[in-house]
């Protein structure tokens, strides 16, 4: 077989087969071990890798020789390991990526941070990059990614290093005019005070995106008119561990705001409660995860009727001693909700019912971490249900997943993991008698042979995690 096909055929059988096939070990990888022929054109077809580096198992130099039997490569993603932050390491490792991979789409080469120099090198060596996600260090400076022409996400994280580890540049505090191509921001790790982020702000004039990660401020004084300007045009925001004064700031300036993550754990309900009663926007999708600084019940009943167009919702950490808000709140919603998910939620009986009278057009439901609820006399009666995760929810048992089998006959992708009240017995059954079933995640110790037989010939995949 090795000799009747010619090199190109190979390839191109190479690049049809699946990275990875169910049940099975087997992958395009394996192909590798077969001979050193295999092992050049399993590497002449490779698009994704993914690398762990330290100079105890790395040189930039073999870097480079081993990159070098990747001509198709588009995206990479390179950890590096057991350094401190004023090593030349990631600097070494960045230039070698630059000199080796010049069809590069897509990089990612965390956690260490990276100086300005490498940074023009690649986007000299690599002008097709289009996603970049790096450390940098402090303090700031965004003017190298005028030369990223191409570049549409970036994802940095700033990181504070020891002083001179990169020096003040007075270009970085200079006036420079430019537009970037950026449609998705994510940033981490922004102070109060921080310098050199008025220029980026005022540069993103085609965001369609922006997520801020433990940032408490937006820049120094000098950012705030710019940040504003570019939550114009934006779609999707996520503030995750950030301060309230930066989700206030989106009520009077992101009227085309379809979709928002609120995952904050510190900074209380004032910046939310403003949010809620005052946008003007017309949200598609909320998601509130957080612990502490979740509305309280009036707060959710603002959320139903100001946001009647949802199509999504996530609630994550709602405590309640009445689930009253909660039922209100789903009534006065529109019933055009596709997917719901009410995680580690104070959900008292009846709720279910609630659901599958107000939501008719439910395709996904999460309910997962739910202790206290989802009794067997209860029903999840939502007919064109594909996906639904009730992991952790201890109160299931083999009555509640019969149940489940004849209410929600289009079930796709199901998760049952860590309840222990469901058997292997009624597992089997489940995989015998649901249909479009084509994911299930489940302890591999309740998949009995029978299971694991049917889950092959009906390619249901099965996950154990």
């Amino acid at each position: 077989m090795d000799g009747v096909l010619c090199d190109e055929l190979l390839e191109e059988v190479l690049r049809r087969l699946p990275w990875r096939v169910p049940f099975f070990a087997s992958s395009t990888a394996d192909v590798s071990l077969v001979s050193k022929r295999g092992l050049r054109l399993y590497r002449s077809t490779t698009s994704t890798l993914s690398l762990r580096l330290s100079p105890d198992n790395c040189t930039p130099h073999s870097l480079s020789y081993f990159l070098s039997h990747f001509p198709c490569l588009s995206s990479l993603s390179i950890t590096i390991e057991g350094r401190d932050r004023v090593s030349s390491f990631p600097d070494q490792i960045l230039l070698s990526v630059a000199s080796s991979c010049p069809k590069l789409t897509h990089l990612c080469l965390q956690p260490e941070p990276v100086s300005r120099f490498p940074l023009l090198s690649l986007s000299t060596s690599c002008p097709r990059l289009t996603s970049l996600d790096i450390a940098l260090p402090r303090p700031f400076c965004s003017h190298w990614l005028r030369c990223f022409h191409s570049l549409k996400n970036l994802n940095v994280s700033f990181l504070s290093v020891p002083q001179g580890f990169e020096p003040v540049d007075a270009a970085c505090e200079g006036n420079f005019d430019g537009e970037l191509k950026l449609e998705t921001l994510h940033v981490s790790g922004i102070r109060r005070g921080d310098h050199g982020l008025n220029w980026l702000w005022k540069s993103c004039k085609n965001l369609k995106k922006l997520q801020l990660n433990r940032c408490d401020g937006i820049g120094d004084d000098t950012s705030r008119s710019s940040f504003v300007k570019c939550l114009k045009g934006l779609r999707e925001v996520e503030l995750i561990h950030c301060r309230y004064e930066i989700l206030s700031k989106l009520v009077n300036n992101c009227a085309s705001l379809s979709a928002l993550l609120v995952h904050d754990t510190f900074t209380g309900t004032k910046g939310l409660r403003q949010f809620i009663t005052h946008s003007r926007c017309n949200l598609r999708k909320l998601d509130l995860r957080t612990c502490r600084g979740l509305p309280r019940e009036n707060y959710l009943l603002a959320v139903g009727e100001k946001f009647r167009g949802l199509l999504s919702l996530r609630l994550h950490g709602f405590f309640s001693n009445t689930d009253e808000g909660l039922k209100t709140m789903m009534l006065a919603m529109s019933n055009e909700v596709e997917e719901l998910a009410l995680v580690n939620c104070n959900l008292g009986p009846g709720l279910l019912t609630t659901l599958g009278q107000k939501f008719r057009n439910l395709r996904k439901l999460d309910l997962s971490s739910n202790r206290r609820m989802l009794a067997d006399e209860e029903s999840i009666s939502c007919n064109f249900l594909t996906e639904l995760k009730v992991r952790s929810c201890r109160g299931l048992t083999n009555a509640s997943l019969a149940s489940m089998f004849k209410s929600c006959k289009q079930l796709e992708s199901v998760d049952i993991m860590d309840c222990p009240g469901i058997e292997a017995e009624y597992v089997e059954f489940f995989l015998l008698n649901c249909p479009r079933l084509r994911q299930i995640c489940v302890e591999e110790s309740k998949l009995s042979d029978v299971s694991r037989l049917w889950a092959s010939k009906k390619l249901v995949e099965l996950v154990f995690r």
